[in-house]
């Protein structure tokens, strides 16, 4: 079970919108000023508040990345994978097996 996020999902959203939108105000700007500027104000740390800056703009095309839907399906994909092997050597085991009862 995944552990449970200490921040709501508004929040996120928001404050990375406020660092998007501080940064367009003012072009001069540099998204770690901006981040600093606004992290203590919504109450997020400043170095939490850029990875989710980053992230959201991996998300929008703006930074190349594994966008967060690719990496969860990456994740499933492994998993599936993970269990496909799993069942493959337990079906192998057992065709073994039988084969030496036939013998």
């Amino acid at each position: 079970m995944p552990a449970q996020r200490k921040y709501p999902q508004e929040l996120r959203e928001r404050s990375v919108r406020l660092v998007v939108e501080a940064m367009s105000e003012d072009p001069a700007l540099s998204m770690n000023a901006a981040v600093k500027r606004i992290g203590p104000k919504v109450g997020i740390v400043a170095d939490t508040l850029r990875t989710w800056v980053r992230h959201s703009d991996v998300d929008t095309g703006k930074r190349p990345g594994t966008t967060t839907d690719s990496a969860k399906r990456i994740k499933e994909l492994e998993a599936e994978l993970r269990e496909s092997k799993r069942a493959n050597e337990i079906l192998l085991a057992a065709s073994s097996f039988f084969a030496r009862e036939l013998e």
